[in-house]
């Protein structure tokens, strides 16, 4: 049996490391695209499966209550994601939602995933349709991912990948990582000058 401490001490002094390895540059560029969308009154689409669909549902009330950008997700309706799982089969789920919403050259989709998608291995396809669907609509592809060998991040316009410090704790690390991208990017002055809630409270 792992020794408790010893495993939380490790834990923590790997998102430590983690932290030290981000590419800033890569978050500042999907800040400018998002800066972008916005002043265009474009939407985001945020594409994630479990635990990252999760996030993309709490990402979604930020874009919109923080930065009063459109945002949807594709997974928050269960009944209309399951009618198309059922009907039509997990792959074009995502993508036959996008087209619904007709997707267009001003949105942009942006992918929350460990993997981002693996064609031959059969992983996370419906996000591999999607990316295929918004390049062909010619939106911009945005993601999160922590492999730099995945579908996403190879064919996406930004990219910022979580570095893998410990191959026995992958997925923990990229959905928390997640979280906190995405709240620096709704907290960052450039897209929003205004403090929150509780900050604002003295």
């Amino acid at each position: 049996m792992r020794n408790s401490k010893t495993y939380t001490y490790n834990h923590l002094k790997e998102s430590i490391e983690i932290i030290k390895r981000l590419n800033i540059q890569k978050i500042e560029h999907i800040i400018k695209i998002i800066k972008l969308i916005k002043k265009k009154k474009g939407r985001i689409f945020f594409l994630g499966v479990g635990g990252s669909a999760a996030n993309c549902s709490h990402a979604v009330n930020d874009f919109r209550k923080i930065l009063n950008i459109e945002a949807y997700s594709a997974s928050e309706n269960i009944a209309e994601l399951t009618a198309r799982i059922n009907d039509d089969g997990w792959d074009t789920s995502y993508k036959n939602w996008l087209k619904v919403s007709n997707l267009n050259k001003k949105d942009c989709i942006f992918i929350f995933s460990v993997g981002g998608g693996n064609l031959k291995k059969k992983i996370s396809t419906n996000l591999i349709e999607s990316v295929k669907y918004a390049k062909n609509r010619k939106s911009k592809i945005l993601s999160i991912v922590s492999r730099n060998g995945g579908y996403a991040y190879k064919n996406s316009n930004a990219s910022v990948l979580i570095p893998v410090v410990n191959k026995n704790a992958i997925t923990p690390h990229a959905e928390a990582f997640q979280a906190l991208i995405w709240h620096l990017i709704v907290t960052h002055p450039t897209l929003n000058p205004n403090k929150n809630k509780w900050e604002s409270i003295k």
